[in-house]
Parts: structure tokens; sequence; C-alpha cells
């Protein structure tokens, strides 16, 4: 007789739930992850020191014939803040890439084997990154947290969704927008705190960066590893107490009780409409991202302080005053972005994704194609409202897409499904920006004045919404002849090692879920203090947008 195998400690025999385990813990465990690989959007808080590491106090420029290789192993002469943008592409790249490629190795081995994978990847990415800095080596950046890192933040990205999805049937939209909540969340407690390390490891000598990247890297070590193991994933037929399923799938909203395996779900018409709905949201929206701060004091110029008086007319102190009331406007549109991702998402489970979705799109279209109107009228307040509101649609949909590719393929590899449509999140990380700075640039140079150069993007954006709705509302059902067989399922369970003998569970024991326990209110202090923290510190900014 064979002798059973004693599943190892990463494995996902080890993580499955035992009777009376509190689905409340899971959270958690994903906003950790998040909270730190969410630091990807706040990297910008670096440019501006490494863009001076050589020369401390003024940058030395490198010589203006030096080429872009000799540039990239060059230590005597300081980076471009443009060179170190790069590192945004090949985050959102290398994201979507690798949540693709091994989406499917995700939902075979289980959340906690991913989630310490990304600690590595995104935590030793910044060691790596610590050392560039250090030896003043571009490529070692790009290698370190653009590359490695890149890896970590797509593995770290998808590793929760298939989980929480299966813990929540229920709720899906809220427990998908609770863990991609603190994606966004990210930036709001790193930025703040990599500045305030950056003061600290100052020295005559040093900006502080290298310093900042290793501290960085031994806390958010700390957090992924625990939230990694902190992952449970629910047994075969578990069920919230109380909870049934609906009798027959709804029509209206396409939820599906069948499962699409990965190998065909990419192949169907519904994922690549639903790729194109990612994708042409998030590239209206990321473009908006990169330049709301110079968006704000382009269009409103002197008014922004009471002065009559256009952008490039103001002095030096008076751009200094709007700048810091753009960095206002960052920090409020980073608030609604990440609030976005919860009450959408969680808005969804009540309208159907499908009718969110489309919400989005209507009314993202009549907002940005709105937006040159409000400027021209000197309107601040709706300016900023509109724009509040874009972000949170924009955040809501990151959140909302997941419990939509669950409707539609069921939950059995809802997270490689997940992982390969991030590629649209990749593409989109090179379009929208494109588009936005070069449609700026192109009108500048052809004499449009500052406040305008906005205008025609606006107006591009609001078209790209409306393909994104006609994608949206040509979603149906997938088709029988795509589900998976029971034989097919059966297969594919075994294969995950999902069926453990220590671990059966009989259906009682299945359908109890423990009371609000220490542990719970241990957990979500954990991650509830930092963001809170960080909540605090944007909303101090946001305050100087309304003095």
């Amino acid at each position: 007789m064979q002798q059973a195998r004693t599943p190892g400690f990463l494995d996902r025999e080890r993580i499955i739930a035992r009777p009376g385990f509190n689905r409340w813990l899971v959270p958690p465990a994903a906003l950790a992850i998040h909270l730190c690989i969410g630091m990807a959007y706040g990297f910008s808080v670096f440019w501006l020191p490494l863009s001076h590491a050589i020369g401390i106090t003024a940058a030395v420029d490198c010589p203006k014939d030096m080429g872009f290789f000799a540039e990239m192993f060059a230590a005597n002469c300081d980076w471009k803040i443009s060179t170190l943008g790069w590192m945004y592409t090949l985050f959102f790249v290398f994201l979507g890439t690798s949540a693709a490629i091994w989406g499917g190795w995700l939902e075979r081995v289980g959340p906690r084997r991913a989630g310490v994978v990304a600690a590595f990847c995104w935590c030793g990415g910044l060691l790596i990154s610590a050392l560039g800095v250090h030896l003043h080596q571009i490529w070692m950046l790009w290698l370190g947290s653009g590359v490695i890192g890149g890896i970590g933040l797509g593995l770290g990205y998808i590793s929760p969704v298939s989980t929480l999805i299966k813990w929540f049937p229920d709720r899906r939209g809220m427990a998908t927008g609770m863990a991609i909540m603190g994606f966004g969340g990210g930036a709001m407690i790193g930025a703040p705190l990599a500045n305030k390390l950056m003061t600290y490891f100052a020295t005559p000598t040093s900006v502080g960066v290298w310093e900042t990247f290793v501290t960085l890297a031994v806390i958010y070590f700390v957090f992924m590893m625990a939230g990694a193991l902190g992952y449970r994933v629910p047994a075969d037929n578990w069920k919230p107490a109380g909870w049934q399923p609906p009798a027959e799938p709804s029509k209206k909203s396409m939820i599906t009780d069948r499962h699409v395996h990965l190998d065909v779900a990419w192949k169907t018409p519904q994922f690549w409409l639903v790729w194109g709905v990612l994708c042409l949201n998030v590239t209206a929206g990321i473009g908006i991202i990169g330049m709301a701060s110079p968006l704000l004091q382009e269009v409103f110029g002197g008014k922004l302080i009471g002065l009559d008086l256009a952008f490039n007319d103001l002095d030096a102190a008076q751009k200094t005053q709007i700048a810091a009331i753009a960095a206002g406007f960052t920090g409020l549109l980073s608030l609604f972005n990440i609030g976005g991702r919860f009450f959408w998402a969680s808005l969804s489970d009540k309208l159907g994704r499908k009718l969110t979705f489309s919400i989005f799109f209507l009314l993202g279209c009549a907002l940005y194609a709105s937006i040159p109107s409000m400027a021209a009228a000197g309107s601040l307040a709706f300016f900023v409202a509109f724009f509040c509101i874009i972000l949170s649609m924009y955040g809501g949909a990151f959140a909302t897409v997941p419990a939509y590719l669950a409707d539609l393929f069921g939950t059995r590899m809802v997270g490689a499904i997940h992982g390969r449509l991030l590629t649209a999140w990749a593409a989109a990380g090179i379009f929208g920006p494109l588009l936005v700075n070069y449609i700026r640039e192109y009108q500048l140079d052809h004499g449009v004045a500052r406040a305008d150069a906005y205008t025609v993007t606006m107006y591009i954006l609001a078209g790209l919404l409306v393909l994104g709705f006609i994608c949206n509302w040509l979603i149906q059902s997938v088709a029988e002849q795509h589900h998976m067989s029971e034989e097919e399922l059966k297969e594919e369970k075994k294969q995950a090692d999902d069926t453990h003998e220590h671990f059966v569970q009989d259906a009682k024991a299945l359908a109890h879920e423990a009371s609000h326990s220490w542990k719970v209110t241990l957990a979500w202090l954990a991650v509830g203090l930092p963001l809170a923290w960080g909540f605090w510190m944007t909303l101090q900014k946001a305050v100087v947008l309304f003095k």
C-alpha cells in the first residue's frame, strides 16, 4: 500500500481551512501583501532625489554626446527623471506578463506559495535596487525593482483573488474590492514613509535612497510573509453559514455555477471583450494619474492662488504655491481611487457587473467631455469633483473585474484567468501615458496655450470610453460548450492536490463559521493602522486644495 504523502509547509493541502475558521481573517492577509506591492504607484517619490544622487545638492549632467548604453553604466553623472521613469513601464509590463504566465501555476499550488515567491521577488528587487543606487548603476534598478520586482507585483496582485472569491461567494465584489483597495493604498502609506526615511538617512554624501530601499525591503518582507502565511483556502463544497446559492444562475447578471478552464477561457470572445473593457477604462485613467499635478497647474494657473495669470506668467514663488495645491489635488485623487475600489466593487454585488461597467463608461464619457467646459468657465470645484469621480471608477474597474470574470467563467480558475487579463493593464500602462503626454506636447508645439492643451485629450479619452461601453454591451454568458465536464473538473482538482484525505470534512462542519475573535481584530488592526496613517497623511495634503 502506497504511503500518503505528507504535504509540505507551502503546499495547498496545508492551507485548507479547518472547521471553525473565520473567513474574515483572509482579507487582512490579502491587504498585507497588496499594501506593500502598491508602493509601485508611489515610486515617483524617489525620482527627484535620485536625479541628483551624485551631485547631492545639484545634478551632475552626463555629457551630451553620451550614448544610451554608456549612460546605463555611467557612475559619474546623474540620471534624468525621464530615464528613471522607465521603471513604471517595467512595473506594469512585468506585472501583466508574470500574472499571465504564472496564473495557472498559482491555481495549482495555492496562494501561500505564490505569496511567498512574491515577497522574495518584490523585496529582493528592492535590495538589488539599493545596491544599484549605491553603485550608481541604473540597469540594476531596472532589473531589481522593474523586472524582478515586477514579477513579484504580478504574483502578489493575483494571489488572493481566487481565494477571496471562493470565501465570499455571497459578496464577490466586496471581497476583491477590499484586497485590491490595498494596491491603491500602498503608495498612500509608502510614499510619505519613504519621504521620512530619506530625510532621516540623508547625509552630505548621500540622498538617503539606497538606505530607504533596504529599510522598506525589510518592512515589506515581514508584512508580505505574514500575509502569505495567513492565507487559507476553503474546502470543497464550503459555503457561508446560512447562505444558499441561487437555484438557477441569473441570466441577467450572467453568474454561472459552472467552470471554464484557463486554456479555453482566453479563447472565448467574452475574455477578449472583458480585456477590451479593462484596457480602455485603464488607458483613460492611467494617463491622467501621471499628469494630474501639471494638468491642474497649467489649466488654472494663477487662479489657484487668486491671481488672473496664466501658468507661464507666474514667478518661481507663485509656481511653488500652486505646486503645493496640485499635490493636494493628486492626494485627493488617490483617496477616490482607493475608496472607489471598495465602493464600486461592493455596489456591483447589487447592480451586477455589466451594469456597473456600463455606468463607468457612460458617466465617465460625460465627465471627460464636460471637463473642457468646466476649465474654460474657471469652475475649479466642478473640475476637481469630475476628476475625483473618474478616478473612483478607474479604481473601481480593477476591483470589480475579478468578480466579473468569476461570474462569466466560474470560480475554479478565476485567478489564472485574471492573470491573463492583466495583460490589458500592461498595454494600458503604455498607451495611456503616451496618449496624454504626446497629445499635450503636440498641442504645445503648435502654439496651443497651456490652459487649452488638454482639451483634445479629454475628447479622445471620452471616445475611448464609448468604445469600452460597446465592448461591455456585447458581453454575453459563456456558451455551454466551453464549460468543464464533471470528469474534467475532477481531473483538474486532482492535479491541484485539493482533496487530501486529512482535510476531508463533513457538510455540517463546512457550513460552520467561527464568530468574531481576537485574531480577526488583531489582523485588521495590523493592516488598518498603517492604512489609517496613510489616509491621514494624504488628507493633510488634500486639505491644501480647499484653503
